[in-house]
């Protein structure tokens, strides 16, 4: 362990920014660790089917707040795509060579995921199954790829939005939500939002990397009047409170993206722009960032499989004489949200299996990825290279 912490920090370049990679890989985890928390799988007559403690503990909302990080991914996709991009250009390297490199490190896992659940899909069903089960099972497994689907949307449109004002795309979501809510037309233009609401803090990551967000104040700018914004939605426009979508509920601010998780959003991205100071200084711990590197070399495995993993252990569980508390049951309680704290060491465990079986498939090694250090000076990793 200590060699592979001193390759790690001999590969990696002086003046990489560690911090903006903790902010990627604390965003991917928060997102893993709040669908482990607010999703279930609760077993009715021989029958697997989706569940959330949002629905039965409106106390358990908080948790949403916490883990609900996407919108720190996109500022880092910002920044780091905007970056990526002036650097291919400043190479001389074309557009289509550079996102045919973009692309094909985010989706080859997606690939690869989904032809493991195809096949799963259809043992399952040809093994008796009920088709129910399956579609529940599928259903927590491909959901969330509507998150790759943005990103590379927005990925492939760097060389337009770079240079956009973040108060555009807001102004659009404004538009949408004061259609759909303030005329009662619920689904009037809605999935434009799905684009413009995630466009705001993938713009605001592009003027990062302009020399935007750089002080203080720009953090607690964002952080206050997005938390007050958020706040004064919530108490008397009406939004829900959960940054997440609940089973039951008349809307969802995630599905497509309100104008309340967008402001939430900003407030994450002050949050995350105060925390870059703190960051840095931890990260000046080899062994510290050596975690960091790895998560962020396999962040779409991580987040691909991390359902999987939860589906695995609930399936082994299966095999006990009966329904298992925080794993099977109905997450109506306390004493279910103590449970599946218990779990979560279980379902770690299985995401880590998960992780060591298919993490080749997002980042290819070189050939002589095993020689670190060439000819005294050190070689960049690949866990170093990825911008």
């Amino acid at each position: 362990m200590r060699d592979f912490v001193r390759r790690i920090e001999s590969a990696t370049p002086a003046d990489r920014d560690r911090a903006v990679d903790a902010l990627r890989a604390l965003a991917i985890l928060g997102v893993v660790l709040g669908h482990w928390l607010v999703t279930a799988l609760v077993v009715d007559s021989g029958t697997l089917h989706g569940a959330s403690p949002l629905h039965y503990l409106p106390g358990f909302t908080p948790v949403s707040w916490l883990l609900q990080t996407l919108a720190v991914f996109f500022l880092v996709g910002g920044l780091v795509g905007a970056r990526s991009h002036a650097a291919a250009r400043a190479r001389g390297e074309g557009y289509g060579r550079w996102l045919g490199a973009r692309m094909s490190r985010l989706l080859r896992p997606v690939v690869v995921v989904l032809a493991v659940w195809a096949v799963a899909a259809c043992v399952m069903l040809a093994s008796g199954v009920d088709e129910d089960t399956v579609r529940a099972l599928g259903k927590l497994v491909w959901s969330p790829l509507w998150f790759i689907v943005v990103f590379a949307a927005l990925t492939a449109a760097t060389p337009l939005v770079a240079r956009l004002h973040p108060l555009w795309p807001f102004a659009v979501v404004l538009l949408v939500d004061l259609y759909r809510f303030g005329l009662a037309e619920p689904g009037g233009f809605a999935e434009v939002n799905v684009a413009a609401g995630w466009l705001v803090p993938y713009c605001l990551g592009a003027a990062w990397s302009r020399g935007w967000l750089r002080s203080r104040r720009a953090g607690w700018a964002l952080l206050l009047g997005g938390a007050a914004a958020t706040a004064g939605l919530v108490l008397w426009a009406g939004y829900p409170a959960a940054m997440v979508g609940v089973p039951g509920g008349e809307i969802s601010n995630l599905d497509p993206p309100t104008l309340a998780v967008v402001t939430f959003g900003l407030a994450q991205c002050g949050a995350a722009l105060l925390l870059l100071g703190p960051l840095r200084r931890l990260l000046r711990r080899p062994a510290l960032w050596a975690v960091v590197a790895t998560v962020n070399l396999s962040a779409m495995t991580v987040f691909l499989w991390h359902q999987t993993a939860m589906i695995a252990v609930t399936a082994i569980g299966l095999t006990a004489s009966g329904a298992l508390p925080g794993l099977h049951t109905v997450p109506d309680g306390p004493g279910w949200v103590l449970a599946r704290l218990a779990w979560l060491p279980a379902f770690a465990a299985a995401l880590l299996i998960c992780w060591l079986a298919f993490r080749g498939h997002e980042q290819r090694r070189p050939r002589n990825a095993s020689r670190i250090v060439r000819g005294g000076r050190p070689a960049r990793s690949a866990a170093t290279r990825r911008v």
